[in-house]
């Protein structure tokens, strides 16, 4: 029997190609959008969890609460915290405290070589205890995870890194050095651990050694809060996570008395952590909204396909009534044709799935390349059943309907040839080519608010400029060492300016602190932020100044600038009566005077507002060196700025970045946005647009006679196209009504995640509305067109 039905269900196949190979395409398509989107947020929702203490690991993180009631979030702790939960607190197994370095030069001496090779790790080295190692899960090579990293000027290298350094030869027991301050031994190699990871840390070095990276840094201090810092714990029970928040105000108190109710330490479970945008703590490309999205673009796409499915199948009902009648007389009983029917739809829906396996292998570089971390196409377990629960939905969702239609003809009906669509059929036919176009319209309203809104920040004027100014770490920020690079850079004309600083102006690390204005004895109920600098950085990034006078050139704070936005916050009208007047910050317990006032410009990105700023000079902060260049021969220019380099910074690791570059990095999430946005919107109208296409098609193929009866009466071939789009046109009008509204409120919520964003103008609900149906005209036109241009005497000689 089984045989016998694939037989007829292949023959069938055949003999209706042209609808067989519109259904193939559109939900192979469907389906490889699906498995595409399943890939990329499976690979984010495992992220860390190949701990096998998952449950059971917490980070400690800081909210900042401000006079003004503002609250700060941040993802570090005090690190004497790690030693005070391994005494004190019975619920805690374990602790640990870690201290990312944001660059460290690493130089490896090899066999017959004078000079060692030298490496700049960025964002990928980190100070740990040892007891990390008890809460997160490495695998481990070589060494012995209790004492790799109980001795100072020790460290645990990844596999990578080994091969990195070293090639072939055995790492164990070798010694590199750490930015020329520190040999240390490599007492452990750890197998390169799993991309879904947040602690992504390729090189771990004793904490026994930081006295001699960081002098003058105290471990035992509960005031000093470093970005950088972090804290990890495991419970004994995860239940015991809200008793152990409930203990932290006490510890608060106690560490910071009566500014306890400023320091605000939380339990964060681990799971939270990649998706912490807030706090920095997550991935920067990836918020949890986005893959909500991800899922129901996903959703949406695989039903569009089964719409097309149910359109053409339902259409093609009339033409095979008398096949159907025959089965009946046979004896076919309802479910066994019901049962032929879901096979041909399963034949076609695992074509389908072999293709969008095809089509996902082709596509998934492509998302690659849109992430740092993207999803890497693997056919694991999960994979293999989702693509196996596919299958069998869109099975039923395609072919139930369908097959239950089908198999409800009367025979005698059948037979006859009175077989007529129920004006149910119809309607559901028009419903569902009407949601396959609120999607698509709704898919090009967002597509259009976030080209826009992706244009408008990076085209943005952020209060300085960012073209053609390299940015290059500072190894040593001893002044000597510096001037005299400095000074060789200036020999060459098309190298505009030279400004050493802690931070370009604007940039993901922003520090700030309380400080008192004029006269007042107590501090501002809000903060103020800092750009450590000295006199040329005015120059290099193009700040603009209101009134008064640049900084002059100091090692030490002085005097400052300060920005708009502080005059605003103390209800200074006029720029001038600010000048003279003196300022105790933070950074200087000594009242200094404000001697100019800049322009506004953003401290991080157009997600938040700009916040009140100054800048003053501190020579031993300075991170970094801005270089502002011409724009001819930029190769000849960086060559020149390497050879100055190695000439003053021999034992360091030349790199540089472009600060649009580094700028653009703010908006990966945006960009993603954008990129998924264009893509699917293309797809969902690529699968409506094959779907209405065959449903065409069959209706100017059903109509044949009575257009040839038209064109012989005189019908013009405008008329007959006008006669078959417009009942099309009013479903996707339709459509358009219902989806702007939807897709307008819609985007504008995702458009508040911004201090600074577009408006939704009416002419993008408009535009997207006449895309929809200008897209709709083209694929009504073609089968149309031709259907109307055929010879009459062809048409009405058709059976």
């Amino acid at each position: 029997m089984l045989r016998n039905y694939l037989k007829i269900a292949l023959r069938n196949l055949r003999a209706k190609r042209a609808y067989t190979t519109l259904n193939i395409i559109g939900l192979s398509v469907g389906m490889a959008s699906g498995l595409l989107i399943f890939l990329f947020i499976s690979h984010h929702l495992i992220t860390d969890r190949h701990h096998r203490k998952f449950d059971r690991i917490y980070r400690i993180v800081t909210d900042l609460h401000l006079e003004d009631g503002s609250v700060e979030y941040y993802p570090e702790a005090p690190l004497p915290m790690a030693k005070a939960f391994r005494t004190d607190y019975s619920q805690i197994e374990q602790a640990a405290y870690l201290k990312m370095n944001r660059e460290l030069t690493v130089s490896v001496p090899l066999p017959n070589q004078s000079t060692p090779k030298r490496f700049l790790e960025l964002n990928t080295t980190a100070l740990v205890e040892g007891e990390l190692f008890d809460i997160l899960d490495y695998q481990w090579l070589q060494g012995k995870p209790k004492t790799a990293l109980r001795e100072p000027n020790t460290v645990v290298i990844t596999e990578s890194l080994a091969k990195k350094y070293f090639g072939n030869l055995d790492p164990m027991g070798r010694t590199i050095n750490l930015n020329n301050l520190a040999e240390a031994k490599i007492t452990g190699v750890l197998a390169d651990p799993p991309k879904t990871t947040n602690t992504d840390i390729q090189l771990f070095i004793s904490i026994a050694t930081l006295p001699r990276l960081i002098p003058d840094f105290d471990v035992n201090d509960w005031w000093s809060l470093n970005s950088t810092d972090r804290i990890y714990l495991t419970l004994k029970n995860p239940l015991s996570a809200a008793e152990l928040e409930a203990s932290l105000p006490a510890l608060s108190k106690k560490h910071f008395g009566e500014n306890a109710s400023v320091f605000q330490f939380h339990v964060q479970p681990l799971a939270d952590v990649h998706f912490d945008v807030q706090r920095l703590g997550g991935s920067p490309a990836v918020r949890p909204s986005l893959l909500w999205s991800l899922g129901a673009i996903g959703l949406f796409l695989i039903l569009i396909a089964c719409i097309n499915f149910i359109n053409l199948a339902t259409a093609q009902a009339l033409s095979r009534g008398k096949e159907i009648g025959i089965r009946k007389a046979l004896g076919s009983s309802k479910r066994q044709v019901m049962l032929h029917f879901l096979l041909e739809t399963a034949l076609i829906v695992l074509a389908s799935a072999i293709f969008a396996v095809i089509l996902t292998f082709i596509f998934i570089p492509i998302f690659n390349q849109w992430l740092p971390k993207g999803p890497m196409f693997q056919l694991t377990p999960q994979a293999i059943g989702f693509l196996l629960l596919l299958v069998a939905i869109v099975t039923v969702l395609a072919g139930g309907y369908p097959s239950f239609v089908l198999s409800g003809f009367s025979p005698w009906a059948a037979l006859k040839g009175r077989l007529i669509q129920s004006k149910t059929n119809l309607s559901l036919r028009k419903l569902l080519i009407v949601f396959q176009f609120i999607i698509c319209q709704a898919l090009l309203v967002a597509t259009l608010v976030v080209t826009r809104q992706v244009r408008y920040l990076h085209e943005s004027e952020l209060g300085f400029k960012k073209d053609n100014v390299l940015v290059i770490n500072l190894p040593d920020a001893s002044k000597t060492a510096f001037e005299a690079f400095r000074n060789d850079l200036r020999q060459l004309p098309s190298i505009k300016s030279v400004s050493a600083s802690y931070r370009p102006p604007a940039a993901t690390v922003m520090n700030g602190g309380s400080f008192k204005f004029g006269s007042k004895t107590t501090w501002e109920a809000f903060p103020i932020r800092e750009r450590l600098a000295d006199s040329e950085y005015l120059e290099t990034y193009g700040l603009h100044l209101v009134t008064g006078r640049n900084i002059t050139p100091s090692d030490t704070i002085r005097e400052y600038l300060v920005n708009e936005a502080l005059l605003k916050k103390l209800n200074i009208q006029d720029p001038q009566q600010i000048l003279g007047r003196k300022m105790e910050t933070y950074l200087s317990p000594v009242a200094l005077p404000i001697v100019g006032v800049v322009k506004d410009f953003h401290l991080r990105s157009l997600h938040e507002p700009i916040q009140p700023c100054f800048i003053s000079t501190q020579t031993e902060r300075y991170k970094k060196i801005g270089v502002k260049i011409s724009g001819n021969n930029p190769e000849k220019t960086l060559l020149f700025i390497e050879q100055s380099w190695q000439k003053r910074y021999p034992n360091e690791v030349f790199t540089y970045e472009y600060l649009d570059e580094q700028l653009a990095n703010f908006y990966q999430t945006e960009t993603l946005v954008f990129q998924v946005s264009v893509v699917f919107a293309g797809i969902a109208i690529l699968i409506s647009c094959l779907g209405l296409y065959g449903v065409v098609l069959f209706t100017t193929t059903q109509r044949t006679k009575e257009i040839g009866i038209r064109k012989v009466l005189g019908a013009s071939v405008a008329g007959i196209i006008s006669l078959l789009a417009k009942d099309f046109l009013k479903l996707v009008t339709l459509a358009i009504v219902i989806a702007s509204p939807l897709a307008w409120y819609a985007m504008n919520q995702w458009l508040q995640d911004f201090a600074y964003h577009i408006q939704i103008k009416w002419w993008m609900i408009g535009l997207a509305g006449s895309m929809s149906i200008l897209i709709t005209l083209l694929t009504v036109s073609f089968q149309s067109i031709k259907a109307a241009l055929m010879n009459p005497v062809k048409s009405l000689k058709v059976e």
